[in-house]
């Protein structure tokens, strides 16, 4: 019942997105209208992604969204594509239910393993033999060696698989093929920054078709393949319109969110804190993703229409809803990692400040004690926390609206609230209904 393979790595930095992004680009080539997806709660890479294939990533997370949710969501858009291509995470077994392998076992769908054969030859073949044997309900179909050497180094490899039945060989990829994409604390640089050029697009393909068999992951993807058209979610006639915050700072956003939006009565209209001079006219709501905004915290500062304008829609009763570098947008202002402070929104009378080091990674769930514009009392939803700054303490008349085993907190002034938690909406889209009601009222 597939229609598509998942691309993984024995560990993190084996090459999963590099590799991805070579097969997406060959296929495209190709001629083959690509749906990607990325296991986890990643952002950059699925905007990698959709830059290589010409279509949108999708997050398929198990950890934050139900098993029939994610089932539904891939193989709604599956039917729609001539094949789908996961990119895994970290390493295929590394996460328990959030785990690659995990994912695999639930869509039925083949594995192909990524090794990295950088100082090491023979025992390659250990690694493959350890990976395959070790959950006998995962179909791990194909295996790539990364980061290969000499023709002496392939052909070592090659001399130690003869006991690795089952399981095709479709590339050694030498390590001077190695492509490089800019990083920064949070990851890779993002799609809004366009850092795969055409050519680096063409390289990427060139490479995949001369190191890797692509006719062979083509016949693997429809091996068994059975059509499963995933229910369309019933959609409810716009009631609203929210305003997306959408540019270079501001562009973490899973792309499921703004469906649920739509199907619950919004009409979706997008603007930029950088560039607009104020929020758009006749909108009811605004929402505010993760992003950078502590890179371009100077030009942020600097657009005063637009915190003028966002600060008289908290005060006029305006549905507002701000995670992670939102959060950090709404508050006094943003120290940032150059120690140079630029004022911002000034809802929340708390300043942001930028560390060198990650302060926190990981899931969430959290239960909302009061009413707010993402939910009401007692509803539950789920999310992703990973960010490298702190906000001060938060003063007492300040509501607290988050209930969590983790350290985590929602902050809720009048109809805004702002938290550094990334929630995924399909962990409890009836909850979103609130945010449409709210934004409504304006």
């Amino acid at each position: 019942m597939n229609k598509g393979f998942l691309i993984a790595g024995t560990h993190s930095g084996s090459g999963k997105t590099t590799i991805t992004l070579s097969i997406l680009a060959a296929l495209k080539r190709r001629g083959l209208n690509v749906q990607p997806f990325k296991v986890g709660p990643d952002y950059i890479d699925p905007g990698l992604h959709g830059l290589v294939a010409g279509s949108t990533s999708r997050n398929l997370d198990l950890k934050m969204c139900s098993p029939e949710y994610v089932k539904n969501l891939f193989f709604r858009l599956s039917c729609k594509a001539d094949i789908s291509v996961i990119e895994g995470v970290m390493g295929l077994f590394d996460g328990g239910i959030s785990s690659s392998a995990s994912l695999a076992k639930v869509l039925h769908i083949p594995v192909v393993l990524i090794i990295n054969s950088r100082s090491m030859a023979e025992s390659a073949a250990a690694v493959l033999k350890g990976f395959a044997e070790f959950d006998n309900k995962l179909y791990i179909s194909a295996v790539i060696f990364n980061m290969t050497g000499s023709e002496r180094h392939i052909e070592l490899i090659k001399g130690a698989l003869s006991g690795n039945s089952g399981i095709k060989t479709v590339g050694f990829i030498p390590r001077e093929e190695t492509i490089n994409i800019p990083e920064r604390h949070l990851g890779l640089h993002t799609s809004e920054e366009n850092p795969i050029t055409e050519e680096m697009q063409d390289r990427l393909a060139d490479i995949a078709e001369k190191y890797m068999d692509i006719d062979f992951l083509c016949k693997m993807a429809f091996e068994g393949f059975e059509e499963l058209p995933g229910k369309e979610p019933a959609c409810i006639e716009p009631k609203t319109t929210i305003a997306v915050a959408k540019d270079r700072a501001f562009c973490f956003y899973y792309h499921d969110n703004i469906d649920i939006l739509r199907r619950q009565g919004a009409n979706i209209v997008y603007f930029s804190p950088l560039q607009d001079e104020e929020v758009p006219k006749g909108v009811g709501g605004l929402y505010f993703g993760g992003g950078y905004p502590e890179l371009y915290a100077e030009s942020l500062s600097q657009n005063k229409g637009m915190l003028k304008s966002v600060k008289e829609f908290v005060d006029s009763g305006g549905a507002v809803y701000g995670e992670c570098g939102g959060f950090m947008y709404l508050t006094e202002g943003l120290k940032t990692m150059e120690n140079r402070y630029f004022p911002m929104v000034g809802v929340y009378p708390v300043k942001a400040e930028m560390s060198k080091r990650r302060v926190r990674l990981g899931y969430r769930e959290i239960e909302l004690t009061e009413d707010c514009v993402i939910g009401k009392n007692g509803d539950i939803l789920k999310g992703h926390e990973f960010h490298y700054s702190t906000v001060s303490e938060m003063p007492g008349h300040v509501s607290p609206v988050y209930k969590s085993e983790y350290p985590v907190q929602g902050y809720k002034i009048k109809n805004c609230l702002a938290s550094y938690v990334h929630l995924h909406f399909g962990s409890n889209e009836r909850a979103l209904r609130c945010f449409i009601e709210k934004s409504g009222m304006q």
